[in-house]
């Protein structure tokens, strides 16, 4: 059944030629009146294979948009020991009263962040069943650059904080460990957005992605 789908949806139109090619020597039509209707089918044909191709293109960078979307939601949210936001509550052990205001601030913030991308992927994954890939592929990777970029902004706050503030080996090596796996997604992301640049109109670009830095070490 898949073999005969395939060759409905891509051989018809070297068929129909081949048909109508056929036929018009039996019947001995005019080159005059063959060649406008072959001329006709060739270009249908490829106009519609280059939608089909282009149509492709959007599923594949849907299904990679939705993995992505996922892989973030996963291993950057939720009680992820991989999450800044519990990269960020371990400095609670550390005796300054201003960095326990932050703390308890980021912490209100993770649970608006976890509320957000859990609707996000609720949404992502429901819309992909309607293969209506050129309405919201747009949309959704404008979110998640929307959701990274402003998760991004807690990376860099504990950055800043780090290089003030003595924090223990272990929160280093955490926070070592997401950058690693961050910077991996990061650059997906990036390779994400180029690819639907090709097929799609997005304002976004690549490098707008950020890449996390690692700390150096124990002050």
């Amino acid at each position: 059944m898949y073999i005969l789908k395939t060759i409905i949806n891509w051989g018809w139109c070297p068929i129909l030629i081949t048909a109508v090619a056929v036929v018009s020597c039996i019947y001995g039509w005019s080159i005059g009146f063959v060649a406008p209707v072959l001329i006709t089918i060739l270009v249908i044909g490829l106009v519609v294979a280059v939608m089909g191709a282009r149509e492709k293109q959007l599923e594949l960078s849907s299904l990679r948009l939705r993995q992505l979307a996922g892989y973030f939601n996963r291993r950057f949210m939720g009680n992820s020991s991989l999450s800044i936001f519990a990269i960020i509550d371990s400095l609670v052990n550390i005796e300054d009263p201003k960095l326990w205001v932050w703390v308890r601030a980021c912490d209100i913030a993770q649970r608006i962040f976890n509320t957000w991308c859990n609707s996000f992927i609720g949404r992502v994954e429901s819309d992909i069943r309607t293969r209506r890939f050129d309405v919201y592929l747009r949309t959704y990777l404008n979110e998640l650059w929307l959701v990274n970029s402003h998760y991004f902004e807690f990376i860099e706050q504990f950055y800043e904080v780090a290089e003030k503030v003595e924090i223990p080996r272990e929160t280093i090596d955490q926070y070592n460990r997401f950058v690693m796996e961050y910077n991996a997604f990061a650059q997906d992301f990036r390779d994400n957005i180029s690819e639907l640049k090709k097929v799609a109109k997005t304002e976004i670009e690549p490098p707008s992605v950020k890449f996390a830095k690692e700390l150096s070490g124990v002050k």
